[in-house]
């Protein structure tokens, strides 16, 4: 999945659940389980040699900047009180840890021992596909039902 729903998915749960120890594995659950389905992110084609490196890196970072603009426009636009948009900040990055973890690996050919486990346990739930429109439908799904939830 893009940044944009692994950070909006967990930015909703860590602000619908009341604890962390509750938000925490949920979020890193929900992380697996979205990736688990088939979808398109920026590094689909990174090692089939179809997408450059740096063109991963360039599209991750507009990802991200969305992803934490969305999060600021769902949780804290108009808000007078920022600790839920604060909260929401936290479950995003949640969210998103599994693959800050793999970031080393993918986009700088360097993975440091310790985090071998963790990005070949995450590597068992990763199905992408390299058809956008298939890949990118089940995100917009995700994306509209957290705002129409939230």
């Amino acid at each position: 999945m893009t940044s944009i729903a692994h950070g909006l998915t967990g930015a909703f749960i860590a602000t619908k659940l009341p604890s962390p120890f509750l938000y925490v594995p949920v979020i890193f659950a929900s992380h697996y389980l979205e990736d688990w389905i088939p979808h398109w992110d920026v590094g689909t084609g990174l090692s089939s040699g179809k997408r450059k490196r740096s063109t991963a890196i360039i599209l991750e970072l507009f990802d991200l900047a969305i992803t934490f603009g969305l999060v600021y426009l769902f949780w804290g636009y108009g808000q007078s009180d920022l600790s839920v948009f604060w909260l929401a900040c936290i479950g995003a990055f949640v969210g998103l840890l599994p693959d800050f973890m793999e970031a080393p690996r993918n986009f700088l050919k360097w993975e440091p021992a310790f985090l071998k486990p963790f990005n070949e346990f995450h590597g068992m739930f990763h199905h992408s596909t390299p058809n956008k429109i298939v890949g990118i439908l089940p995100q917009v799904v995700v994306i509209a039902v957290i705002w129409w939830l939230k």
